[in-house]
């Protein structure tokens, strides 16, 4: 029955009651609000003062209204998550684009056109709740499928490979990256002798931190990030046959970073940067788009390729093997609530469907076991399957029951399988034709701890990767170590860890070298197998070489004053909504100002409070008496300077010299700034952010 249903009203005095149909009321305030009760329907009298004995009395301890209130508070934080506490989610969906049929009997795959309902989370690893967005770290990238087979979890990251081979170094790992037990610091960050300590001491992480100190590590948004399963999984189709497979989330606007000197600051600025640009891009109907990506191969290619495809260390380079794109995953609803969905939803690596299975990688053998461990003690019970954003959308039944906060459980007799009720009493039963079928292997060997001689190689795609980023590239990298390394107390880790990079590359190993000072340059750690040198360069792992080639979906903020030329300023506003370009308006006051032609134009950002590293390119529109007195404010001269040091086109009126000047900057324009005066000047500067940041402006201050 509707909850509505045979309800009627009737008014007492400023109350209203509602009856419903079985006689039951409850009480709504007088402006048609529900009236607030206790968790029991009990309309409560007084929410502002607890029960006492006489006026300054003690509280009394039959007050059941303030019991249960506190209570429910006391008890409102369940335990973060110990990785990826910091998350932000969003609802969507996964369209096929054609039948897979002779890949997976998984149906999602099976039709061309069908869409899956999805909930995606994007996480930071290393920081507890609070931290910031910008924290130079894996991002996660974990995607729930509500397929009508039941839930298939992605549980990946925006960085393909692991710093560890095997699932039982994952606490070592997190601990040693987790602020330090004696101080409780450093937060969001793996600059500290505890995380270096261990990577030194671990040549299979070598890989995974060329990545990390990579700008992978600081995306502009989640919207620009790419996403991979990390492991190789299989396929199995209808007859039984095995495809082993990679998964990859492609962004249809493309990647992009930021520097890290701008994350420092993003950092300070908007703490929430990621999960803003998130909710302002959904709330404004551009919904972010990735392609869902197949690196499809059999055990031919398996055995000849020159790494072992489960050691999660390990790429497929796309030269290799091409990513066959079979569909798109599409975020298009903000959730109700953060707590109810995001912060409760449960994600795990064994949450697969039919046509989907598993491959004997040790770590993801190991997350298997760990995150179903996991959620139960996160969400307190066995139960948290009934979560509405954990329950499958498709018919489920089983024989489980009981347990904290049980919200279903058999209706039947029968609450045990194999029984000889009939349909009706007797509950669920397995089904061989379409239940999951694990895909048989043969396994043999004996049982040892070990770790086999393919995983031996820990540098040669640490070399692959960094030989194939742009020179730009290369140096944030470089500067990446540098700056992680220059926060480490010890020496002698310092040292190993140059020792590591002469691994990869000599001239990488000597700017570290150089940066921190070192005497001289250490010999290299020994090697398990010695670095194959000539990998070919992957055009697929360069950000810069795999930009947008559109400045749609970003950001420019735009500088004006009381006097600002109104035309000038609404030849931007077009250009830049012609080219699916957000503008916001930056001014002395958030009152806003009144423009040449008497306008009054409401500012949407006061200067203070928004710094040039919050947008993706810069206009300055002044009048000529504003610029004199944005060049007397701190904040108006950081605006420029920042704008400039992180390499961003800057668009200008003819007003804006005495603000140049002020900061400095009048010798060193470059062709990065472009002049603004008229329309076609506007659409020749919206065209040139379409390469994000003028590099050459980097190289020729350095």
């Amino acid at each position: 029955m509707d909850d509505n249903e045979g309800r009627e009203a009737v008014r007492y005095g400023e109350a209203q009651v509602e009856r419903g149909a079985g006689g039951e009321t409850h009480q709504v305030a007088g402006d048609g609000r529900p009236s607030l009760t206790t968790q029991q329907g009990v309309v409560v009298g007084d929410d502002q003062n607890t029960l006492r004995v006489g006026e300054r009395g003690p509280g009394a301890l039959e007050d059941f209204h303030f019991r249960e209130k506190i209570f429910h508070f006391d008890h409102e934080r369940i335990p973060e998550r110990v990785v990826h506490a910091r998350g932000y989610g969003a609802h969507g969906f996964f369209e096929n684009y054609e039948p897979l049929t002779d890949l997976t009997r998984a149906d999602l795959f099976q039709r061309g056109g069908d869409r899956t309902p999805a909930f995606v989370r994007f996480s930071t690893v290393a920081g507890n709740k609070g931290s910031g967005d910008l924290a130079r770290d894996v991002r996660g990238f974990a995607v729930k499928l509500y397929t009508q087979e039941g839930n298939w979890d992605l549980v990946g990251n925006n960085i393909p490979v692991f710093f560890i081979q095997d699932a039982i170094k994952f606490p070592d790992l997190i601990h040693a990256a987790k602020p330090e037990p004696d101080r409780g610091f450093p937060q969001a960050q793996t600059a500290h002798d505890n995380f270096w300590d261990f990577a030194s001491l671990m040549p299979e992480s070598t890989h995974m931190l060329m990545w990390i100190m990579s700008d992978r590590a600081i995306p502009r948004s989640f919207r620009f990030m790419e996403g991979f399963g990390v492991h190789t999984f299989r396929l199995v189709n209808e007859e039984g046959r095995s495809t082993f497979v990679k998964f990859h989330w492609k962004p249809k606007q493309g990647m992009q970073s930021v520097v890290w000197n701008e994350a420092l600051k993003i950092n300070g600025a908007d703490p929430d940067f990621h999960r803003r640009d998130l909710w302002d891009a959904i709330t404004q109907g551009d919904f972010p788009e990735w392609e869902l990506g197949l690196q499809l191969f059999d055990d031919d290619f398996a055995d000849r390729f020159a790494f072992d495809i489960l050691d999660p260390t390990k790429i497929i380079p796309e030269e290799e093997v091409p990513i066959r794109r079979v569909g798109r995953l599409v975020l298009d609803r903000m959730v109700d609530n953060f707590f109810a969905e995001t912060e409760q939803v449960a994600f795990c690596t064994q949450n697969i469907v039919p046509g989907i299975d598993f491959t004997n990688d040790p770590l993801l053998q190991g997350r298997n076991f760990s995150y179903l461990d996991t959620q139960l003690k996160r969400l307190g019970s066995p139960n948290f399957t009934f979560l509405p954003v954990n329950a499958p959308k498709c018919p489920y039944a089983t024989f489980q029951q009981d347990g904290h906060m049980a919200m279903a459980n058999p209706a039947t007799r029968a609450n045990y399988e194999p029984n000889s009720w009939g349909p009706e009493e007797g509950g669920p039963r397995e089904d061989p034709v379409r239940g999951f079928q694990t895909f048989a292997t043969t396994e043999e060997g004996p049982k040892r701890r070990l770790r086999p001689e393919s995983f031996a190689d820990h540098y040669s795609q640490a070399r692959q990767f960094y030989v194939s980023q742009t020179e730009v590239e290369q140096r944030h990298l470089a500067n990446a170590f540098v700056f992680e390394l220059s926060k480490v107390e010890r020496p002698d880790i310092r040292v190993r860890i140059v020792a590591a990079l002469r691994n990869v590359d000599d001239d990488l190993a000597q700017t570290v070298a150089d940066g921190l000072g070192l005497a001289e340059l250490p010999e290299p750690l020994p090697a398990a197998r010695p670095t194959v040198r000539d990998l070919a360069p992957s055009a697929a792992l360069s950000i810069l070489g795999n930009g947008p080639g559109s400045f749609a979906g970003r950001k420019i903020g735009v500088l004006i004053t009381d006097g600002t030329d109104a035309d000038l300023l609404g030849e931007v506003r077009q250009a830049a909504g012609k080219e699916q370009v957000n503008v916001e308006l930056v001014a002395p006051t958030v009152g806003g100002i009144t423009d040449n032609a008497g306008n009054r134009v409401e500012a949407d950002q006061k200067i203070d409070g928004a710094p040039s590293v919050l947008y993706d390119a810069v206009v300055l529109l002044p009048s000529a008496e504003g610029a004199a007195t944005l060049a007397r404010q701190p904040a108006a001269r950081d605006f420029v300077t920042d704008a400039f040091a992180h390499c961003k086109f800057i668009g200008h009126g003819p007003d804006a010299a005495a603000l140049f000047e002020s900061t400095g900057l009048g010798s060193l324009t470059d062709d990065g700034f472009i002049r603004l005066v008229d329309g076609a000047s506007t659409e020749q500067f919206i065209a040139r952010c379409a390469e994000l940041r003028f590099w050459d402006r980097e190289a020729a201050l350095a």
